[in-house]
């Protein structure tokens, strides 16, 4: 799919970061675009600075939705069949996240399964509901988004990550097999599996909206710094508070890479037909290190040498 003009694409998550980035570049090239978001306010503001810059006659709908219920995503893909009036679509970004869950052992059991809901069951349920109506298009792309944690699930030693990992994990299988079965049964379509490094986007601060309704637990955030060797005895809980939305804005303000630049290398991959899309020489820089040395790659001496050589600033 080398041109965009007068395609329909569906996100996931088109209110903050990639997905409104992904919204914005798409009907800049005159691309309708339907995406749906927990968040009506954010979703509201995707939709007035991609209003103010879509060609004439582009279309930009929008629908509240929790991809991580099948009923929501089914009764979205309904809408947008009718609010378009279309039978059809030519473009599926699978790309709502959040962040979470970290530890099956001790950690809360509703946060875990969330984020595995909202990470992994989103993009099935997604692709489920779509299907028919990319299978009616000419032409059809999939594009699902995993993560650096698709193949390497760690964010670095004493810090469990299991469920944000698990779930990339699958998406990323799940792509892969998903080549072959559209090959074989809707050769027309299609896919691409992401993996982005760190990039630049409000996802801790949204995540623990939706997990918390933006509540910090400070006992648990004592407890995870504990483990990592950093005593926060000294600190009242409010400083607690503030310390964990200093690193949400950090997370967000020192990525090597940012929410438009990596919209436009998925954009970019699309149209070259790459199957797999790594975003970030971050990205690029731990897939090699992975690859050379898989029994090394959870080790502490391995996430030093990443962190010195993929130039991330944590």
């Amino acid at each position: 799919m080398k041109d965009f003009t007068g395609k329909t694409a569906v996100i996931t998550g088109g209110g903050t970061g990639m997905g409104r980035e992904l919204a914005l570049q798409l009907v800049a090239e005159g691309c309708n675009v339907a995406m749906c978001d927990v968040s009506a306010p954010n979703m509201a503001e995707t939709r007035r600075r991609c209003v103010e810059q879509a060609p004439q006659g582009t279309r930009v709908v929008t629908y509240v939705a929790d991809v991580s219920i099948e009923t929501q995503v089914n009764d979205w893909a309904q809408a947008v069949r009718r609010e378009l009036d279309t039978d059809h679509i030519h473009l599926l970004f699978n790309n709502a996240g959040i962040g979470g869950g970290g530890s099956i052992v001790s950690g809360d059991r509703a946060q875990w399964e969330k984020t595995f809901n909202v990470c992994w069951g989103g993009v099935y349920y997604g692709t489920r509901a779509f299907l028919p109506m990319l299978m009616k298009a000419r032409e059809g792309h999939i594009v699902n988004t995993s993560s650096v944690n698709g193949f390497w699930a760690t964010i670095g030693p004493g810090r469990p990550h299991t469920a944000y990992s698990a779930a990339k994990f699958a998406v990323k299988g799940f792509t892969d097999a998903l080549m072959t079965d559209l090959a074989v049964n809707a050769p027309h379509i299609k896919c691409s599996v992401v993996m982005p490094g760190h990039v630049g986007t409000d996802i801790v601060t949204n995540s623990r909206e939706i997990l918390s309704g933006g509540a910090i637990d400070v006992p648990a955030v004592r407890k995870a710094l504990a483990a990592q060797g950093v005593n926060l005895a000294a600190l009242s809980d409010e400083q607690v508070r503030e310390r964990v939305r200093e690193q949400a804005a950090r997370f967000r303000d020192n990525a090597l890479t940012s929410a438009a630049q990596a919209a436009k290398i998925i954009l970019d991959g699309v149209k070259a037909d790459r199957w797999r899309i790594l975003v970030g020489r971050d990205a690029e820089f731990l897939d090699r290190m992975v690859r050379a040395e898989p029994e090394e790659a959870y080790s502490a001496a391995f996430y030093e040498e990443f962190i010195k050589g993929s130039g991330w600033r944590i």
